[in-house]
């Protein structure tokens, strides 16, 4: 598998160039991965990664939504269905179904990370496919085996200074302790996720919320007690060394109601009274909540709202959540947001990253906002905008409001722990493609590019997760 070494860079071969040399400055430095979805177990164990399907494609919604929009079965790929029917078992067939398949990917930013992984870590010469899938997985797995392919040893060799995992609040963050215990100098650390402890609309939500008291040793019963609790909680994480929250809530709005109506509100919701618009209007509420914790314990705020969580309903109640399902809708930031905006908007203390998977509002809503408060900044296209066009009209669509330095840079949300350096290789290079062009309509000297590059790749995640 042969990649190009100007892949993702302009066609002009004199923007090239000048993208070129500024790629080359910045490729090698170090990966700031400030919001993932990768497990702290991997590291603290160290144990060997089991298999190629398990690895590279059981993990990955990426790979498995479009291999089943494509009339591939789940089963067929190696994930359990809840009814305890038969599923795939041997990963090696699953690897065979996934490259007699690997042409769908064509024109992807999944093919790009996936070429990326397999010629740069494995050393895959040739394209997948139904007649390599043997050789391919036999040599993945050999290499597995091996001591430089373990999650430690990966974690160098990719040039990670810092991995975020997200994390739940009622985790008890076992394996995040047995790192720091370890004596191991690699950077992991959590990140608060408290999605389920603040969605009524969730089942099992007080149950839920019991756990959170027997946790944090608070009497969640009540609405005092249970915002005790995640501050509690959030010291926890802090102590190991998070630098942030994460909130995936399906609207990014918000309120800031009074202190009795807000009790009088969770005191309906946890003993299941409570309609949808309240569910709603209690997310809302938290975020607010959440605003002001982090003003005390100076953790950053990261808002991933928009997306229409398990919209097929027959897929959840076969296999669960996160099963490629996950559709994105409009969403309204200007409005949504002015409760806590009014509140907060102006204190330098709080940083609040937003995020969307409607990029309408970048230009419209996000840029703009981002352009005023503060407390706000952009995070970067993310989920099904987490692709080279995407970052490019990304870019085009909020550094004339916004600027560069309202936004943080890169990160590559991913389960799939190979992917994490080959998506970072593509947002530099599509980054260092726009400099560049930046530079030949004379809009910026050089030099600025060479600064603002470093910052994309490096400065600026650095410094708006407080890493």
């Amino acid at each position: 598998m042969i990649l190009h070494p100007d892949r993702q860079l302009p066609a002009d071969p004199g923007v090239r160039a000048l993208a070129r040399a500024l790629f080359a400055s910045v490729e090698r430095l170090p990966i700031i991965s400030p919001h993932g979805h990768t497990e702290a177990r991997w590291f603290a164990e160290n144990r060997p990664f089991a298999d190629p399907a398990s690895l590279l494609v059981t993990p990955d919604h990426y790979i498995f939504r479009m291999l089943y929009s494509q009339g591939v079965t789940l089963e067929e790929l190696g994930l359990k269905p809840a009814d305890a029917s038969r599923f795939e078992t041997d990963p090696a067939r699953v690897w065979q179904v996934f490259a007699a398949h690997y042409h769908l990917f064509r024109g992807t930013p999944t093919r790009a990370w996936l070429d990326h992984t397999l010629a740069t870590l494995f050393g895959i010469e040739d394209t997948l496919c139904a007649a390599t899938a043997q050789a391919s997985f036999e040599r993945i797995a050999g290499l597995l085996a091996t001591e430089p392919y373990r999650p430690r040893a990966l974690f160098e060799r990719f040039n990670i200074e810092v991995l975020a995992t997200t994390d739940s609040p009622l985790d008890d963050l076992a394996s995040h302790q047995a790192l720091r215990d370890s004596g191991w100098t690699g950077r992991v650390v959590p990140t608060y996720r408290p999605d389920a402890l603040v969605d009524p609309s969730v089942p099992g939500f007080a149950e839920r919320v019991w756990q959170l008291g027997e946790r944090a040793g608070c009497d969640t019963s009540r609405y005092a007690g249970y915002l005790e609790a995640h501050r509690i909680r959030r010291q926890a994480f802090r102590a190991l060394g998070a630098t942030a929250t994460d909130h995936g809530h399906p609207s990014a709005r918000t309120a800031d109601l009074a202190r009795d109506e807000a009790a009088s509100l969770y005191d309906r919701l946890l003993a299941g009274r409570g309609s949808p618009e309240e569910a709603e209007l209690f997310r809302a509420q938290m975020l607010t909540e959440f605003a002001a914790m982090s003003l005390e314990d100076g953790l950053v705020m990261q808002l991933h709202p928009g997306a229409v969580r398990n919209h097929n309903p027959a897929l959840f109640a076969r296999f669960g959540a996160n099963m490629g399902a996950d559709i994105p809708a409009r969403t309204d930031y200007v409005a949504a947001l002015k409760p806590l905006l009014d509140r907060f908007g102006n204190d330098p203390r709080l940083t609040l990253i937003l995020f969307t998977v409607d990029e309408t509002s970048f230009s419209r809503e996000l840029a703009p906002l981002a352009g005023h408060y503060p407390a706000l900044l952009i995070g970067p296209p993310w989920w099904f905008l987490d692709s080279p066009h995407a970052m490019r009209r990304f870019r085009e669509a909020t550094v004339e409001t916004a600027g560069f330095y309202n936004t943080v840079g890169f990160n590559d949300d991913t389960r799939a722990f190979p992917s994490i350096p080959a998506r970072h290789d593509v947002a530099r290079r599509v980054d260092c493609a726009y400099l560049a062009e930046l530079v030949a309509t004379h809009r910026l000297a050089e030099h600025e590019a060479a600064e603002v590059a470093h910052a994309l790749a490096y400065d600026l995640p650095r410094r708006a997760y407080r890493l």
